[in-house]
């Protein structure tokens, strides 16, 4: 399943996008404002994947204000959960559906053969129809920066990661990670623990309490709630929050914070429904696009540190610091096998099939 969600990502028209606040000229606004609907994979908890997406549709509220009316329904598993009630926001006159969680993807696409007329924006699938779209953010750049962040603070020189599921996505999160700490503690490790769920804090939780036995000090995580962040915090260690500013969960844990910003992305799309412009298309932004951003230090990182990150992110957003790009030697995995070539980068094709862990992760690949 990975292999093919990697090929199609791979072969889609990837395009930057550019996210217009202004209205077409010519275009006549609709009397009516724009029903657009949104389906969470998890509770809206004070922080995390799904409070990000919900921070988006309140941007788009702010923006449009009175020319739109959101819908929103909450913890809503992946399957036959999710076809019925996408199925039902396209019934009850929505316009636009947005469907933020992979296992979505294919409910989303049943859905919308049977409504032609209403647009459908499946966040982080990778399958379009002519009133389907798919979106996605480059995580990894964040990765990278949170990752000089974690090299600078480590003092044992250990992170932890726990993660999700070892999809490309997520192999591609750990690998700029450690690459990352890397650059700035050739010697660092970063121990992995999958937990194959996205959403269970008390799971999280015991993943982070093992990492912290094993002399890791700084942790990252690839989940939906802020467990890790709370676990780092009752440890007195470090974390590196996801998704969302988590410094209310860990005021002394967070040493920075990987954020993801959709706020412009969703108002450009549902303004794109209300002026009769919406295409179907295959987005994959980043640190450029203003999708990704670090940034919400804790209170213990150095200015020099904070220095060193935000000068990095600039470059990235500038395209003069690529994650995976190799130096003068190569870029090897964990098992000793060169994956990037002296002074080549990875394309779009290559990054979207990873399936490797790279050198200093302590970690498998596990299918």
């Amino acid at each position: 399943m990975y292999k093919n969600l990697a090929a199609a990502l791979a072969a889609a028209c990837f395009f930057s996008p550019v996210f217009s606040q202004t209205a077409a000229a010519g275009k006549a606004l609709q009397a009516e404002p724009v029903k657009a609907g949104f389906v969470y994979v998890s509770p809206i908890t004070e922080a995390g994947w799904t409070r990000q997406h919900d921070e988006g549709r309140k941007a788009v509220e702010a923006a449009l204000g009175s020319q739109v009316k959101t819908t929103f329904v909450e913890n809503v598993a992946e399957g036959a959960d999710a076809e019925r009630v996408i199925r039902d926001l396209a019934a009850t006159g929505h316009q636009i559906i947005f469907t933020p969680s992979f296992g979505y993807m294919e409910p989303t696409l049943k859905v919308a053969q049977d409504f032609p007329h209403v647009k459908f924006e499946s966040i982080t699938g990778y399958k379009t129809a002519p009133n389907v779209a798919a979106a996605n953010a480059r995580y990894y750049e964040g990765r990278y920066l949170a990752g000089i962040a974690a090299g600078r603070m480590t003092k044992t020189g250990v992170a932890g990661y726990v993660a999700g599921f070892p999809i490309p996505e997520v192999l591609q999160g750990i690998n700029a990670f450690t690459l990352g700490m890397r650059s700035v503690n050739p010697q660092a490790v970063v121990k992995v623990v999958w937990l194959d769920v996205w959403f269970d804090p008390p799971k999280e939780r015991d993943a982070a309490m093992a990492l912290f036995n094993q002399n890791v000090d700084v942790i990252a995580f690839h989940t939906g709630s802020t467990a890790v962040m709370a676990a780092a915090q009752e440890r007195g260690k470090m974390a590196v929050a996801y998704h969302s500013d988590m410094r209310r969960t860990g005021p002394d844990a967070q040493i920075v914070a990987v954020t993801h910003q959709w706020g412009a992305y969703y108002t450009q799309r549902v303004r794109a429904v209300q002026q009769g412009t919406w295409k179907t298309a295959t987005v994959w932004g980043g640190v450029r696009e203003g999708m990704i951003r670090v940034g919400d230090f804790g209170p213990r990182v150095p200015a020099a540190v904070q220095k060193e990150v935000l000068a990095a992110q600039k470059a990235v957003g500038e395209g003069r610091l690529q994650p995976f790009r190799a130096g003068k030697t190569p870029v090897r995995d964990n098992e000793g096998r060169e994956v990037i070539t002296p002074g080549q980068a990875l394309s779009d094709t290559q990054i979207l099939q990873m399936n490797w862990l790279v050198e200093g992760v302590q970690g498998k690949v596990t299918r």
